[in-house]
């Protein structure tokens, strides 16, 4: 645990959704990514242990609940998108680590579909963007997006932040996924750019609650 535990006092209410979303096309058959939800536990527990209250949103992992933590399990987008909404009515901040597929499949089957030696066409439909949606409401409150990409990836992430109107984008690699360390870099809306920041992910989830911390107390500061 952080030898630098906060006073419950200042404690920050924080939502963290964390890990991949399944979405089905019929009971067995599903389309997802390949993120573990390693970094957004570890943001979870950074914070926990900074003596904040943590709210963590997580979706089908192979990872224990972090015990102090509150933990909801949701599967789908949808659901992931339902309970960061009603949870980010009752936090400071949020720190947007999760996966969340962008389509899902138009229609699912409440039955396996039989295989075939006939082509299949699915139709795929876009799912909500949970950070925008927390942004529209967010007031003073601090949000912190994680953007992946494999090319572009600061022109994408500046885009993502002016468009999601977020307060910090961490810009995140597909190196990353899986692996026990990270290496990113910090889109910040005032300060722009920071260098490049490698360690492990519980490294990583330091700084950033650092980070969400200064932004925290900026906000609360009248005329900020």
């Amino acid at each position: 645990m952080d030898s630098a535990i906060r006073n419950p006092q200042s404690a920050i209410r924080i939502l963290v959704n964390a890990g991949p979303t399944r979405e089905h096309f019929d009971p067995v058959r599903f389309i997802s990514n390949p993120s573990t939800g390693k970094q957004g536990f570890a943001i979870a527990r950074a914070a926990r242990d900074r003596g904040h209250a943590v709210v963590l949103v997580a979706g089908p992992v192979d990872l224990p609940d972090e015990p102090g933590v509150k933990m909801i399990h949701v599967t789908t987008a949808a659901e992931m998108a339902d309970a960061c909404k009603a949870q980010f009515e009752h936090c400071d901040a949020a720190i947007l680590t999760a996966a969340v597929c962008d389509y899902r499949p138009s229609e699912q089957l409440s039955h396996k579909r039989a295989k075939s030696d006939e082509p299949l066409q699915v139709r795929l439909e876009p799912t909500e963007d949970i950070c925008a949606a927390l942004c529209q409401t967010k007031g003073r409150r601090v949000v912190i997006g994680f953007a992946m990409d494999d090319r572009q990836g600061e022109r994408r992430a500046e885009a993502k932040l002016k468009r999601k109107n977020c307060d910090v984008i961490v810009a995140n690699g597909p190196k990353n996924i899986g692996s026990d360390r990270a290496t990113i870099r910090i889109l910040h809306r005032q300060e722009g750019w920071s260098e490049p920041l490698s360690g492990t992910k519980q490294d990583i989830a330091r700084h950033v609650i650092s980070v969400l911390e200064s932004l925290h107390a900026a906000a609360a500061r009248p005329g900020e």
